[in-house]
């Protein structure tokens, strides 16, 4: 071997083991914070505002007005994009790619919605946007029969009863409800869907778990290969609350589901949003066992914390610190530390404080304090296992 070509083989193996070092120390001491944004023609809270929390540096956003089986098109991604990035922020991630009707029932459409699909997650990678979140829930992406329940701190927060449900006609629910939305329309609860609830639950009929296990893999395997090309990782959110609403199906609810949709599309691409508070609705979920379960699969992580007031059946959203909840949170955040996640975290679902008016679970105040207690619990395990 001449000098030249011993020379470049030193370089290539000092170069392999700085890269396997990197890899090996990445996620053990980085995450981002992030919080959920609607655009500014939707929300109530302001990107400046955002910024000056100090603690966010990145956005999870969506085109909230595009219907499910729309392309989104590149130059609206990128006008989104940019809009963020000249607040000083950067856009982490999509919460959500609508999943339409068609695909989670597997009706005639489901194709001509699956192209679409594709060609969405092929304006994001262009883009250079990296991570969707999206679910599978039929009919109500998630479910709460108060958005504003009172709390002895004169603090209001979203909470679900399982008697109320129980007692309530389904196509009633978001008339029961709208009211409590302070002016603003809420994700997965539009009044142009609601007001075809009858029709939603119709094509539902016949469509069981294993029925919708079906349609999530055929969904799953048609998508795979624009990700794999892209670098887009889908993370999948977790059905709320965990059990059959109305009768409906729920098969993203725990940890032996959300492993059977690893397994029957075994492709790192195919991973999860961890969500506490929703996979935290069934207390037989062990949420730091999970997170271990998932190692290498949590793509996007939202943690918030909740209250029981019974053995299950009736909680309440809380402030995000432990003692207020059910919840150890120190646990989850060492949890996802302890498995290398390196992906974006936001708060969830804050509580309506100091006379903030927004969309319920939504406003800045709450989830500020939460960004600022989820970044205080990461440092301290971050130092902890230096």
């Amino acid at each position: 071997m001449n000098l030249a070509a011993c020379l470049t083989s030193i370089l290539n193996i000092l170069l392999t083991h700085s890269k396997a070092k990197t890899h090996e120390g990445k996620g053990k001491a980085h995450m981002q914070m992030t919080m959920r944004w609607y655009g500014s023609k939707y929300d109530t809270v302001t990107l400046t505002q955002i910024k000056q929390t100090a603690y966010v540096t990145g956005i999870i956003s969506t085109l909230y007005d595009k219907m499910p089986g729309e392309v989104w098109t590149k130059e609206e991604i990128l006008a989104l994009k940019k809009e963020i990035e000249d607040a000083g922020l950067t856009l982490s991630g999509i919460e959500s790619v609508n999943v339409s009707d068609a695909i989670k029932n597997g009706s005639a459409d489901r194709d001509k919605d699956i192209a679409a699909y594709i060609e969405t997650l092929k304006n994001l990678g262009e883009a250079d946007i990296h991570m969707v979140c999206y679910n599978f829930m039929p009919v109500f992406d998630w479910t709460r029969t108060e958005l504003a329940r009172k709390r002895p701190d004169g603090s209001t927060v979203m909470a679900y009863n399982q008697a109320a449900v129980d007692k309530i006609n389904p196509d009633e629910l978001f008339e029961s409800i709208s009211s409590e939305m302070n002016g603003t329309v809420m994700p997965g609860w539009e009044p142009e869907r609601m007001s075809k609830v009858k029709e939603l639950f119709e094509i539902y009929k016949g469509i069981d778990e294993e029925k919708l296990f079906e349609n999530l893999k055929y969904f799953l395997d048609a998508i795979m290969p624009v990700c794999d090309k892209y670098d887009i990782n889908m993370a999948i959110h977790p059905d709320d609350p965990s059990w059959s609403v109305f009768g409906l199906p729920r098969i993203i609810n725990n940890k032996e589901h959300i492993l059977r949709v690893m397994k029957m599309v075994d492709n790192p691409h195919n991973g999860v949003t961890f969500c506490t508070g929703s996979y935290g609705t069934s207390l037989k979920n062990n949420l730091p066992d999970m997170i271990h379960a998932l190692k290498g699969r949590i793509h996007f992580a939202h943690v918030r914390n909740l209250q029981f007031n019974d053995e299950e059946r009736d909680f309440e959203e809380s402030a995000h610190l432990s003692s207020d909840g059910t919840f150890d949170m120190h646990a989850i955040v060492k949890a996802l530390y302890d498995i290398g996640f390196e992906g974006p975290i936001r708060p969830d679902h804050g509580r309506m404080i100091w006379g903030e008016i927004a969309m319920p679970g939504y406003g800045l105040y709450d989830r500020a304090l939460g960004a600022a207690y989820l970044c205080g619990l990461w440092e301290s395990v971050v130092k902890e296992n230096k």
